[in-house]
């Protein structure tokens, strides 16, 4: 059994001996990134086949054991299961004494913060919350995605040096969230990484139903030049149809997506209706025109629209003046 060491909160944590506990995406690429650090990978833990493999690809030589052995053997456990699972984990390692007093214990959560471990702080362990706010592969090439990316830290006030030092050390940007804004912070990468996977995959599937032979081409620029955008200028970089206001060109939207893709339409219309919602408080789709573009998306697309909008040649270009693809108005996204 490794001696257990105390992390210097002056400073930098010692040189620790690391567990992982759920080989999923997240777990092997952060004891990856901790290695390079200095740490020491000894033990992990996984329950399917793609979580073995992936451990022995990510940690190879890193002997695969029991959650109980990974808490006796390592210094700092990396606890990285899905969400719901980690409760029951938590109570289930205090309850049977496989957490150590001065043990540090990570969870990777976003939702949760520290509360969550308190089964094992009662035991002596010291509680950490690390969240990437990252997507993973399961590959290495994870490893280098850590690098400047921010983390989600929650821990008490004695360890919070220690945390912020880890997430340092493993390339990241630390980022303090309160243990009662857990929820919104997870929900809000949620609603921007989560969802805009789903968007971009829809999309890829109506150009190929169009016709276009490499949808990933096509859209690669127009999304990267709207999330620069959009990070850089907010609601200021909204354009398309629903922006201006052309409710005959978001009728045939939706005409289309019923008889190709209904599975998208509930989708389309909802994210529409939010889009008008923020274009109109932000002063970007005039009141005049919002009448009919609401009344489309209320009733669906079903209503006649067509001889409103046009063609739609305003377009993404924003060749109209109104909102250029620049982001302008004109005048100036476990096992893991």
């Amino acid at each position: 059994m490794s001696t257990v060491h105390q992390p210097d909160l002056k400073d930098r944590p010692a040189r620790l001996t690391v567990g992982v506990v759920g080989a999923g995406r997240v777990g092997p690429a952060l004891a990856a990134s901790l290695q390079l650090a200095g740490h020491r990978p000894v033990a992990v833990s996984g329950v399917s086949d793609a979580s073995r493999r992936r451990a022995e690809t990510m940690l190879p030589d890193v002997p695969l054991v029991p959650p109980a052995e990974v808490l006796q053997r390592a210094d700092l456990v990396l606890l990285t299961v899905p969400d719901d699972t980690l409760p029951g984990l938590v109570a289930g390692l205090a309850e049977t004494g496989a957490v150590r007093p001065g043990q540090l214990l990570v969870h990777t959560s976003g939702r949760y913060g520290t509360k969550v471990l308190d089964p094992a702080l009662r035991a002596g362990a010291l509680p950490l919350a690390l969240h990437p706010a990252m997507t993973f592969t399961g590959t290495p090439v994870d490893v280098q995605r850590l690098a400047g990316c921010s983390f989600g830290v929650t821990a008490p006030e004695e360890l919070r040096l220690a945390a912020e030092a880890l997430v340092i050390e493993m390339g990241g940007e630390p980022e303090w969230i309160s243990e009662q804004n857990r929820p919104l912070y997870h929900a809000a990468l949620a609603l921007g990484a989560n969802h805009l996977v789903t968007l971009v995959a829809q999309s890829m599937e109506l150009l190929r139903a169009a016709g276009v032979a490499a949808p990933d081409r096509m859209l690669g620029p127009l999304l990267g030049a709207a999330l620069d955008n959009a990070l850089r200028s907010g609601d200021a970089a909204l354009t398309g149809p629903v922006a201006r206001g052309d409710a005959g060109t978001v009728a045939a939207h939706v005409t289309e997506l019923r008889k190709h893709a209904p599975q998208t339409v509930a989708g389309y219309l909802a994210m529409a209706r939010a889009t008008a919602d923020r274009a109109l408080a932000h002063g970007l789709l005039k009141p005049e025109l919002a009448e009919d573009l609401l009344g489309v998306l209320a009733d669906g697309g079903h209503a006649d629209h067509a001889d409103r909008g046009g063609d739609g040649t305003g377009g993404t270009d924003g060749t109209d003046g109104t909102n250029g693809t620049d982001g302008t108005t004109g005048t100036e996204g476990n096992d893991r």
